[in-house]
C-alpha cells in the first residue's frame, strides 16, 4: 500500500559504520478532513470544513435534509472533486486506500446480466486477481456470512434485501480499509431494514472495517454506530459528534433501553434545534 523510499547511499568513512536508516514516520489512524469547500450552482455547502474520525470504527453521517450527507461520503471516498481541501485515512491520500461502496438504489447498482456470484467476483476481476485467488477470497467471504439464498440465481429474482446484501458482499470482496454506505436500506420495507441492521452489525464485529453510513432515519444512525456526526444546514458544520457507548450487537434489549432513548432524545434536540435556525 505504501510507497517505497529508495535511500541513496552516501560514501563516508568506514569507522562510522552504517548509514542510519530513518524510522518511518508514525501513522495516526484517523480519517482525517482538512478545509474541505464545495459549491452547486453558486450555493455553498461545504466551506472550509475539517473533521476527525477514528479508523476502525462506525461512523453515522446524519443531518438535517439537503445538508449534504450524501456529497460529503462522495466527496471523501473520492467519487465526487472537492473544490478544495484534503482527505488521508490514517495518514495516506485516497489513491492509496482500499474504499469501497454500497448505493442507496441496490437494483442499478448490479448488474443484471450477471449471475449475483458473478456479480461478488466482479470488482477482484476488474483490479486483476486471477481466477483461482478470485475464487479463493469469495469463498473465504461466503465462510464467513450465512448468506441463506442461492448466488447463481440472477439479480432480478432475488428480493430487494438479497440484492442488497449481495451488493455488500461485493463491497467486502476487495477487503477494504473504508467501507461507505448511502442510505443503503431506505428502499428496504420495515421488516428487511431490521433484518439488515443485524447483518451489517455482524459483519462489522467480525471484520473492524472502518464504515461511514449516511442515513435519514436517527434510530438507525445510532443503532449502527460508534459515533453520530450530527450536521448542521447549509453551509455545513458540525453540530457536534455524539459518542454511542452502547454493547454490541444492538439488539431489542439494547435499542429499547433508557440509554439508548436517551442519546435519540439528545440527537433529536439537537436535530430540531438546527432545522429551526434561521
Amino acid at each position: 500500500m505504501g510507497n517505497v523510499t529508495a535511500i541513496r547511499s552516501v560514501d563516508r568513512p568506514a569507522a562510522e559504520g552504517p548509514t542510519p536508516v530513518p524510522s518511518p514516520k508514525p501513522r495516526q489512524a484517523y480519517l482525517t478532513v482538512r478545509g474541505l469547500s464545495k459549491k452547486f450552482q453558486g450555493t455553498t455547502i461545504y466551506h472550509d470544513f475539517s473533521i476527525d474520525l477514528p479508523m476502525g470504527k462506525f461512523i453515522s453521517v446524519f443531518g438535517p435534509n439537503g445538508c449534504g450527507k450524501s456529497t460529503f461520503i462522495n466527496m471523501i471516498s473520492g467519487l465526487m472533486p472537492m473544490d478544495s481541501g484534503e482527505v488521508l485515512y490514517d495518514g495516506q491520500t485516497i489513491r492509496d486506500t482500499r474504499i469501497s461502496y454500497v448505493f442507496q438504489n441496490y437494483r442499478e447498482a448490479l448488474f443484471p446480466w450477471m449471475r449475483a456470484i458473478d456479480n461478488i467476483h466482479y470488482p477482484l476481476k476488474v483490479i486483476g486477481v486471477d481466477r483461482k485467488e478470485r475464487r479463493r477470497r469469495v469463498e473465504k467471504l461466503l465462510a464467513d456470512f450465512d448468506v441463506p439464498f442461492d448466488l447463481n440465481s440472477y439479480p432480478y429474482t432475488l428480493s430487494g434485501g438479497q440484492q442488497q446484501t449481495v451488493s455488500i458482499l461485493r463491497a467486502l470482496v476487495t477487503e477494504p480499509e473504508v467501507l461507505f454506505l448511502d442510505e443503503p436500506f431506505s428502499a428496504l420495507d420495515y421488516e428487511m431494514t431490521l433484518f439488515m441492521r443485524e447483518r451489517l452489525q455482524h459483519i462489522f464485529m467480525k471484520l473492524k472495517t472502518t464504515m461511514l453510513l449516511v442515513s435519514h432515519d436517527l434510530e438507525e444512525a445510532i443503532q449502527l454506530a460508534d459515533q453520530v456526526v450530527l450536521l448542521t444546514r447549509r453551509p455545513t458544520r458540525v453540530a457536534e459528534i455524539v459518542p454511542v457507548d452502547l454493547p454490541w450487537p444492538r439488539d431489542l434489549d439494547v435499542t429499547t433501553g433508557e440509554e439508548f432513548i436517551a442519546l435519540k432524545r439528545h440527537c433529536l434536540d439537537r436535530f430540531w434545534r438546527e432545522v429551526k435556525r434561521d
